[in-house]
């Protein structure tokens, strides 16, 4: 049995960029960072930032543009997907992408882009209830509508 499966809570580093495919299909994209806590040998306390490519398709990529903004934080439940193509040098350039299969939006802030961690009293206040997105069938969308990497418009 394998398994492709992927969850990630972190924040937007980018805003959410909505594209169109030629055949009509809605596709966006945008950064994810998720950070690392722990105590290295010597206790001092060691941090570590990863970066993440979020690809989102169909009415949840609309979704995901109408309502993240950069600083937004964001569960992503997907898959990691690695495309190659030529560039125009005529080298193999490779990108990693988590394709999102379901996306639960975190708590929005009082004021766009600021810091998400507030103290327990203000976040009653702040959160905003969302649905929660999840792709119109268990498959890939693009898979399934045929929909190739060279449509991609990113």
């Amino acid at each position: 049995m394998n398994l492709n499966k992927v969850f990630l809570i972190g924040n937007l580093t980018r805003d959410v960029v909505l594209r169109t495919t030629p055949s009509g299909q809605s596709v966006a994209d945008f950064g994810l960072a998720t950070n690392r806590v722990w105590m290295g040998a010597n206790g001092q306390k060691q941090q570590e930032v990863e970066f993440h490519n979020i690809v989102v398709w169909g009415k949840m990529a609309e979704l995901c543009n109408q309502y993240l903004a950069k600083g937004r934080m964001v569960f992503i439940e997907g898959r990691i997907r690695t495309r190659s193509w030529q560039d125009a040098n005529n080298q193999k350039r490779y990108k990693t992408e988590i394709i999102a299969e379901n996306i639960q939006f975190g708590p929005k802030s009082m004021r766009e882009g600021a810091k998400l961690e507030m103290p327990p009293e203000a976040e009653e206040t702040s959160h905003e209830e969302l649905p929660v997105l999840e792709a119109d069938t268990p498959g890939s969308k693009e898979e399934d509508e045929g929909i190739s990497s060279e449509e991609i418009p990113f």
